[in-house]
């Protein structure tokens, strides 16, 4: 179970028990659509014109106006209008570079759609230097109408991949719950949050999503049986099956790097322990902390080495270390006295966290070589940090207006986004790996 930062008690203990459900979602119903509001941009932008495509206008969904809002929303690039060209460019030779260069763009992309012999559509795009005056990359992709979408946020992940040397994470997905009625449903949509479906509607809570490695199940925390038990479910078949419905409390389930284990928070032998769990169910559960303190929400490096999780074994909640395969484990959070929901950074050399800054609970990230620790957000009430899968953003949950909803904030701090739906409250935010690149 995870640490929550409202209505805190006097002790970790009445914390882990409350399991208070009116304290995670306000009353009201979750829209389908999300506005994305960016607030800060990145030091140096780089300007890019993105050309509509030949012979999208007739397609259910264009091309070109997912791929510069992506690009926009990123705070990485400024959008450079491409209108008024004539003749308007889809072909490297038909580039007039001293005119975009005249505009500011370092960067054009162009490109066509056509009909493939299988009936599907062949979409061709160039990235074109106008400075250098040469190609930075050329793809095809093949698509149905429904791959539309999925193929621009792809093409957005190799423009910014090209011009900034990281992964993109456009063509991702996220995951989340929200209060629809008085149902709580678990949602999957587009890493800009279109196309949300729910993929597990209930009358009781749900919480803690955590993806598996390879994008295709969902580890979670029901309450259906009126007690916290965790599932697994699989994104592809819908199936999906109890893993951890031990006495007492199941919940905190993350996964193991290979997939194949969950370490979670049981209460069976009288505390609130971790224990590692095979994924499907099978075998006994592994006793990996021995402590009278409160051990919960751990999260595995990157290796599958060691696991870092929320305890007040000092007397507070800090974050400590520990090795997968159990043992001594070690304090890793000094700075202020409220440090909880470590999730560690794809490439395992930090780790963003929940600290308390007086009587605001805000995102941080800790370097595990410095222990530097840097503040990123400056919030009420954020909770439930999650790295994007290049380690570029975090994505988490807090409060406006009394409502909740899902932000996300670069890892310098620099570039900050809400996602806003229509009405309704949304929490318990996690951001899927990269999946069929």
């Amino acid at each position: 179970m995870q640490y929550k930062t409202e209505n805190l008690h006097a002790t970790m203990l009445n914390l882990l028990r409350a399991l208070i459900v009116s304290l995670l979602f306000a009353a009201g119903s979750a829209g389908a659509a999300m506005t994305i509001e960016i607030v800060g941009a990145g030091a140096n932008q780089i300007p890019v014109a993105i050309v509509p495509f030949r012979a999208e206008d007739g397609l259910a969904q264009k091309l070109t106006p997912v791929v510069s809002a992506d690009l926009a929303r990123s705070g990485l690039f400024r959008m450079v209008d491409p209108g008024g060209m004539n003749p308007v460019p889809y072909e490297p030779e038909q580039l007039n570079y001293a005119q975009w260069k005249a505009r500011g763009a370092e960067a054009v992309v162009i490109g066509s759609v056509s009909k493939a012999a299988d009936g599907r559509y062949e979409i061709r795009f160039r990235v074109m230097d106008a400075v250098k005056q040469t190609q930075i990359a050329g793809f095809v992709y093949f698509a149905t109408e429904s791959q539309l979408r999925l193929t621009a946020h792809k093409i957005a992940d190799v423009i910014y991949e090209k011009l900034t040397g990281d992964t993109g994470v456009f063509a991702t997905r996220i995951t989340y719950v929200v209060k629809r009625g008085r149902n709580y449903e678990l949602h999957v949509a587009d890493a800009d949050g279109f196309g949300a479906q729910s993929v597990l509607s209930s009358n009781e809570p749900i919480i803690s999503p955590a993806w598996s490695p390879d994008g295709t199940r969902l580890a979670y925390v029901s309450f259906e049986q009126k007690k916290p038990v965790v599932y697994v479910q699989s994104l592809v078949t819908g199936a999906r099956q109890p893993v951890a419905q031990f006495r007492g409390s199941n919940s905190a389930p993350a996964w193991s790097p290979d997939g194949k284990r969950l370490v979670v928070t049981l209460t069976r032998d009288g505390g609130s322990q971790l224990f590692t769990i095979n994924a499907d169910g099978s075998g006994a559960p592994v006793r990996l902390t021995q402590s009278s303190a409160i051990d919960t929400e751990a999260n595995f490096s990157p290796d599958g080495q060691s696991i870092l999780f929320t305890s007040d074994r000092g007397g507070g909640p800090q974050i400590y270390r520990i090795s997968a395969a159990g043992g001594a484990a070690q304090r890793v959070t000094f700075e202020g006295t409220y440090n909880v929901s470590p999730r560690h950074s794809p490439d395992g050399k930090s780790f963003t966290f929940i600290q308390r800054n007086g009587g605001r609970f805000n995102v941080a990230v800790q370097d595990f070589a410095s222990r530097q620790v840097q503040v990123l957000t400056d919030g009420g009430i954020d909770e439930s940090p999650s790295f994007a899968p290049n380690g570029k953003i975090i994505l988490y949950a807090t409060e406006i207006g009394g409502r909740g909803i899902l932000a996300a904030v670069s890892s310098d701090g620099r570039i900050k986004q809400r996602f806003t739906a229509d009405v309704g409250d949304a929490r318990e935010p996690a951001w899927s790996p990269v999946v069929n690149k």
